[in-house]
């Protein structure tokens, strides 16, 4: 078959898939809604003027390591042009009304489009606050999803141009790849926890953000956390490939993922990555079985009037991004390029969801103090802290900063070096750093000195939470990054 007529095929219409795209945009704009608003609260703290990383300084040695066009390969945002605090305000603004416009199905096209430019200009600068899955995800399903959804201003189920083969195709190769490579990862990481069917006995105290419903089910027997292994094996490595199975079989392979995620959901908070994993999951099913649920059958889907050299250019580019995702999960230095390529753009990724299981739960608290005696924590917003405060459930909101704070926990603190930062922001008393807490312990007069503290965390048992109300019990392990002070004046000359 020509190129040509290998495009036509390609990009031929998906029949029947006019509901579950509806369904799938709205749900994208609402995780792209959710991905804006929490870095509206955050961005500034993390990569403001007065931030932990500034941005405009990061790409200041871009620009002096790179130079030339490169550097917009390298980090490619549209913050180049001026990366102040009025500059990412306005990327957030405008991220949050292309999210509302691909919600309310208004352009829904170049909505998706901008949503996905936008999110790589925030995560293209975020540094070491981007180094999520997830955002390649939400990344990865939004540059996709350009070529999914209908062109025209209120295009309604968009009967007049329905989804190209490819596109639907690439969004459930999205789907069955997080999935999929996460079981591979987990056999091939050698953890014994996978191989001997404990890796759930610890997880859900375990986890970045634990949630109160996971105190619960953290205390259920073993053989309930032993049999969650088979099933997450039997979903990852086995139920997911009903997806190239007939109709009956991704309906049940629909409802099988779905009660995961769902479950994932309730006990842990993992930001928008499981709801992006489940709205994925939506495009397994067809317009006959959403008619079954009160959703009206759409007319017959035509033929997209597009021009031709859109359908080679649809089906080149989403054929390079096929490609890339194949090697960039299965290495072929030789054959890799299109792979290197995208990168930067974090839209053809490899996936490989807790491939090592944590077996203990660390947390850094910041503390202050203005004479080196009395020290004073500053309260988290997010994360454990207080033993007596029940986990919260609020994904999918992502908060960064908590959430860098468990990654540091791990490893040694130069690891992330970016703590001790927030050390000397907290001594200038930064107010966008200060947001990211729960509030000012020093009312805006900071303190003299601020270090860092590593405490180990347990849930309590039933009994100890009857008699004392307490979620957690803590133990605290000493310093982590050490004591930083403000620079102390010279003294005047004689």
């Amino acid at each position: 078959m020509h190129s040509s007529g290998l495009a036509d095929t390609l990009t031929a219409p998906a029949t029947g898939r006019l509901w579950p795209r509806w369904l799938f945009l709205r749900a994208l704009g609402l995780i792209f809604l959710s991905a804006f608003h929490s870095l509206a609260f955050q961005i500034h703290g993390l990569i403001g003027e007065r931030g932990i990383l500034p941005a405009r300084e990061y790409l200041a040695l871009v620009r002096s390591a790179v130079g030339g066009v490169q550097r917009f390969w390298y980090a490619p945002t549209l913050l180049w042009v001026n990366a102040g605090d009025t500059a990412l305000t306005i990327v957030i603004v405008a991220g949050i009304a292309c999210s509302a416009l691909l919600v309310a199905n208004v352009w829904p096209r170049a909505a998706v489009a901008l949503c996905t430019v936008l999110f790589l200009s925030c995560v293209a600068a975020l540094q070491d606050f981007s180094m999520y899955q997830s955002d390649g995800m939400l990344l990865e399903a939004g540059f996709i999803s350009a070529f999914l959804a209908p062109n025209g201003f209120r295009p309604g189920l968009g009967e007049h141009d329905p989804p190209s083969r490819i596109s639907h195709f690439m969004l459930l190769w999205e789907w069955f790849r997080i999935y999929f490579e996460s079981g591979i990862v987990k056999l091939a990481s050698g953890d014994p926890h996978w191989r001997d069917f404990t890796a759930m006995d610890e997880y859900y105290q375990n986890g970045p953000l634990p949630t109160w419903l996971g105190w619960y089910v953290q205390h259920f027997p073993h053989w309930y956390h032993a049999a969650t292994v088979a099933v997450t094996f039997a979903v990852e490595l086995v139920l997911v490939w009903a997806m190239f199975l007939p109709r009956r079989f991704r309906i049940a392979c629909f409802v099988g993922v779905t009660a995961l995620q769902v479950g994932i959901i309730a006990t842990a908070n993992y930001g928008f990555l499981n709801y992006l994993v489940l709205v994925l999951g939506v495009l397994l099913l067809d317009d006959g079985v959403l008619a079954r649920v009160g959703r009206r059958s759409p007319t017959d889907t035509a033929t997209p009037d597009r021009p031709h050299w859109r359908r080679i250019m649809e089906a080149a580019v989403l054929g390079v991004a096929f490609y890339a995702t194949v090697v960039a999960f299965v290495p072929l230095p030789l054959l890799s390029a299109p792979a290197r390529l995208l990168d930067p753009f974090r839209v053809a990724n490899a996936y490989g969801l807790f491939a090592n299981m944590t077996e203990a739960r660390y947390e850094v608290e910041f503390q202050g103090s203005r004479d080196g005696s009395a020290w004073v924590a500053y309260p988290f917003r997010y994360k454990p802290q207080d033993v007596r405060e029940r986990p919260g459930i609020y994904a999918p909101y992502q908060p960064r900063f908590d959430w860098n704070l468990w990654f540091a926990s791990l490893g040694p603190w130069q690891q992330s070096s970016w703590v001790v930062l927030a050390q000397q922001r907290l001594l200038e008393g930064s107010p966008s750093v200060l947001r990211l807490f729960r509030d000012d312990p020093f009312h805006g007069r900071p303190p003299a000195l601020v270090r860092t503290v590593l405490w180990q965390y347990w849930f309590t048992d039933a009994a100890t939470r009857r008699a004392t109300g307490a979620w957690w019990r803590r133990r605290e392990l000493g310093p982590f990054t050490g004591t930083v002070g403000r620079p102390t004046p010279p003294s005047p000359a004689p």
